[in-house]
């Protein structure tokens, strides 16, 4: 016997007479019957195995732990921790646990339900993906990229692109909340388990895509919310499914950027243009629902009347001008300035700017319009006669060069051309840009006006005295002058003189006196083998300053002569001679031979000048080609 005296057990004496081999005696039987009353009462609990898997039932619960039936002789107690995934569990629910030991020490069987799931998961996961079942989730944790969820007891990744059809910034709000998913990637090598919840989004989006598709119709009036905003338009979202405005869609007028016309989650009606049952594409539009601002035009405006507009794009070819909300006009850039020499837009328009013009043609069907800034301003040429007559003079700017002269503009609109020729009496100028540059201010002289086509003939050297009427005197023929050699051409050597002459000497001219010869920038005397002023050449020699020859002479400003040609009259030919000889025998009533003389002169040099006119025009129509 025994009994609790202050929490202590105490053991009680045996009688004095007690008779322990009576009790002996009796033991076999006793355990006999122990034993046979413990094999009916083990039939009636059930045969468990370890580590194996069964169904047990909720008998008791506090918060931590909770007290499971699988009748056997003893229960088993799992941490509620097991159950996170199940946040509902009562009393009476079943739950699969698994044995890990029928009995410990103490005689407590060991179960674990955490082990239940996932000893039975890959079953079950890979029987989800196969069938396509959506499964129920608990959201552990997050990880980096996504989030970490219980599925029957195992750990599977949620990728963040996984969670839903937009993207997600903020995962820990989804942390500890149960979800469906589906099954989306297995590894079995690694028992990696991919989930998704956002399929099962798109499959709904799509069943409703569907149903609205199905539904839809051009010409139809839908209201949807922005829900993306492109530089090339917006995405609108019709209730499940997207459709397109893009951004010329947006307004009549001319659009920068989508975000000029709609705010993001703004709520706007469209209009259904077209749509693609198999792409699921949607075109939608946005300006097709107000008036074509064409149609509200001023109905009196015509041809030839002036209006402001503002300036909305600069192209390389000219500039469109909104005139009225919506109703933009082409001002090309030949229609900016009366001038024939083509520039850049931007050098008159900026935009933004507000001009006025006027309007040149207009065709309302089609809806163009073509306009004209010029046009409010005189026309330079018409009276370009008097305001620029023949051999009058003027300073004009230099606006572009060719290789046969410069375009010069004595005002907007009116460029002259300066052949090469007429550039400079003395200088041989190989290209327009050797003589001056860009925006330099020249003096001139009119030699031609064409107005028809609106041409002038311009002359740079002709504002300046022709120098070879005197030339003539200081560079006669057998004279000797000291001369610099700058450049060579073959075997010709061009030597500057005095004055800023050039002229010009051949190789065997260039034997100096002690049988060496001549090179570039030698400074020599030369002395004059030829001189032609209509030409406006200069032939030299060195050898012939200390040589004695006889070499082929012409005097100014007779055209050259022949080799050979006497010497007689200071080495004159003999029609130069005739001319001299009636000059200085005429008197004041025989002067109209000299005015007869000057008007075949000036008749052969505007001869030559339209000639070299003609081939400059067709150089400039080339180039205008």
């Amino acid at each position: 016997m025994s009994s609790v005296e202050n929490n202590k057990v105490v053991f009680a004496e045996p009688p004095a007479d007690f008779d322990w081999e009576a009790l002996e005696s009796t033991a076999p039987a006793a355990t006999a019957e122990r034993a046979k009353v413990e094999k009916a009462y083990e039939d009636t609990l059930s045969s468990i195995t370890e580590k194996e898997v069964l169904m047990g039932t909720v008998v008791g619960m506090n918060k931590k732990e909770a007290v499971i039936n699988i009748g056997y002789k003893s229960e088993g107690v799992v941490p509620l921790s097991e159950f996170r995934y199940k946040p509902d569990l009562a009393i009476g629910d079943k739950v699969e646990v698994y044995i890990e030991k029928q009995e410990d020490k103490s005689g407590q069987m060991i179960i674990s339900h955490k082990t239940a799931r996932v000893h039975n998961a890959w079953g079950k996961v890979n029987a989800a993906m196969e069938t396509n079942e959506i499964i129920t989730g608990h959201v552990k944790c997050r990880t980096k990229g996504g989030l970490i969820v219980d599925v029957f007891g195992i750990e599977a990744f949620l990728p963040g692109s996984q969670i839903d059809v937009k993207p997600i910034r903020d995962y820990d709000q989804y942390v500890g909340k149960n979800m469906e998913f589906k099954v989306v990637k297995i590894n079995q090598e690694f028992k990696n388990v991919v989930v998704s919840h956002k399929a099962l989004i798109e499959a709904e989006i799509e069943a409703q895509k569907k149903q609205i598709i199905g539904g839809l119709e051009k010409g139809q009036v839908l209201e949807g919310t922005v829900k993306n905003i492109t530089s090339y338009g917006v995405f609108v979202d019709l209730g499940g499914v997207d459709g397109l405005v893009h951004i010329t869609d947006l307004s009549y007028g001319r659009v920068s950027h989508p975000e000029e016309v709609v705010k993001l989650d703004e709520k706007i009606n469209v209009v259904i243009l077209d749509f693609d049952d198999e792409k699921r594409r949607i075109a939608l539009g946005l300006k097709q629902l107000s008036p074509h601002p064409w149609d509200s035009l001023d109905p009196n405006l015509n041809a030839g009347d002036n209006v402001t507009g503002k300036v909305m794009v600069i192209t390389d070819y000219g500039a469109f001008v909104e005139v009225a909300p919506g109703v933009e006009g082409l001002l090309h850039v030949s229609e900016m300035s009366w001038s024939q020499h083509l520039r850049s837009p931007k050098d008159f328009l900026k935009e933004g700017q507000e001009v006025q013009v006027q309007v040149l043609n207009i065709d309302r069907e089609e809806r163009k319009m073509s306009l004209g800034m010029k046009q409010l301003a005189a026309d330079p040429w018409e009276d370009i006669e008097f305001k620029y007559p023949v051999n009058s003079r003027h300073t004009a700017k230099v606006r572009n060069f060719t290789h046969f002269g410069i375009f010069a503009e004595l005002e907007e609109g009116v460029d002259g051309l300066i052949h090469i020729s007429d550039l400079s009496w003395t200088k041989r100028v190989k290209h327009p840009s050797d003589f001056c540059k860009i925006g330099d201010e020249v003096e001139v002289q009119v030699l031609e006006v064409d107005k028809e086509n609106r041409r002038l003939s311009l002359g740079h050297k002709q504002v300046e005295e022709n120098p070879w009427e005197v030339f003539a005197d200081t560079f006669k023929v057998g004279s000797t002058h000291e001369g610099t050699i700058t450049s060579r051409t073959g075997s010709t050597f061009v030597v500057a003189l005095p004055y800023g002459v050039e002229g010009t000497v051949a190789l065997k001219h260039l034997k100096k006196e002690d049988g060496s010869k001549a090179n570039v920038e030698d400074k020599l005397p030369f002395k004059v083998l030829e001189f032609n002023s209509e030409a406006r050449r200069i032939v030299l020699s060195h050898t012939r300053t200390f040589e004695e020859g006889e070499d082929p002479v012409e005097s100014a400003p007779a055209k050259r002569g022949r080799k050979g040609s006497d010497d007689h009259g200071g080495g004159q030919s003999p029609s130069v001679r005739s001319v001299n000889e009636k000059v200085e025998k005429s008197t004041l009533g025989d002067l109209s031979v000299l005015s007869d003389l000057k008007s075949a002169m000036e008749t052969t040099e505007r001869t030559k000048r339209k000639s070299r006119r003609d081939e400059d025009e067709d150089d400039m129509d080339d180039m205008e080609g």
